[in-house]
């Protein structure tokens, strides 16, 4: 229904709960993956992400997606934010995590996932924001809400 009463068809594509978790090394040291993604058509770095799966809280979701991803586990999720990925035809709210304390998990990756893995100082990450080479929104709004943690 519209606010002004009126019912029309509208398309929606509801998704489950997304997680995005930004893996802090050491203080100045963030770890990307990187990937072919089919729907962009290009390789990119981006940080770890993926959907909740039922049962699971928003934690244990970016704990899994971090060390399937990435390899590690955290010993401390700072959470940053939570958004609407799209707010015209997509349901799915994006839950943003940076990850410090990381410890090697003993999980194995996703067996769907062809992922690279590679450190880099965090300043060349947000550089890389602000030239548009990384593009993914979950990173990108992660990035930058690091970056104001950092500020402080």
């Amino acid at each position: 229904m519209l606010p002004d009463g009126q019912t029309t068809i509208y398309g929606v594509v509801e998704c489950a709960e997304a997680v995005g978790v930004l893996p802090f090394v050491d203080s100045d040291t963030v770890l990307l993956v990187g990937q072919y993604r089919y729907v962009a058509r290009g390789f990119y770095w981006e940080m770890p992400t993926g959907g909740q799966h039922q049962g699971e809280t928003l934690e244990e979701a970016a704990q899994r997606e971090l060390a399937e991803e990435a390899g590690y586990e955290a010993g401390r999720l700072v959470k940053l934010c939570d958004f609407h990925t799209s707010k015209s035809i997509l349901r799915e709210v994006a839950h943003l995590y940076l990850a410090e304390e990381l410890r090697p998990a003993r999980r194995p990756p996703d067996r769907t996932e062809f992922i690279e893995r590679r450190e880099f100082p965090f300043r060349e990450v947000l550089q890389m924001v602000e030239r548009g080479d990384i593009k993914d929104s979950m990173t990108v709004i992660a990035v930058l809400h690091a970056a104001r943690l950092r500020a402080r």
